[in-house]
């Protein structure tokens, strides 16, 4: 079986089977992401790292981390959270972060609208808080 099957098409949608795990172990290199379906005015990525992501804000668009396997560290430049199997994060449009695997290696679903743009930042310093 593929790892993205397209079923019965009808009006503007269609059904859409997808093997995560045979997704992710088509995976090569450090760091890769890829569409694997739509959803009305959004695209469902997978993306598989074994090293960080670059710091980075999409303007235009929130995006959602689903981790599901691995152990994910997302900085913002407000928090830091460690984001485990089955758990989900929403980052704000606007809002520089990063992303790096904990674990040797991490596989994410992330959501956004389509067509979105990246603003690529150098290393984010957050201010040190009080306390």
């Amino acid at each position: 079986m593929p790892a993205v099957t397209s079923g019965f098409e009808s009006g503007g949608g269609r059904e859409v089977l997808i093997d995560l795990a045979r997704a992710a172990a088509g995976a090569n290199g450090s760091y890769a992401n890829f569409a694997l379906t739509r959803v009305d005015d959004h695209v469902v990525r997978l993306s598989v790292m074994t090293e960080p992501f670059y710091w980075h804000r999409h303007p235009d668009s929130d995006e959602t981390f689903l981790v599901v396997e691995g152990v994910v560290l997302l900085e913002t430049a407000h928090d830091t959270v460690e984001l485990r199997p089955g758990q989900l994060y929403t980052v704000p449009a606007g809002l520089a972060h990063v992303t790096s695997p904990i674990t040797a290696r991490s596989v994410n679903i992330t959501v956004e609208k389509s067509g979105m743009s990246t603003e690529r930042l150098d290393a984010l310093v957050r201010p040190e808080t009080s306390g």
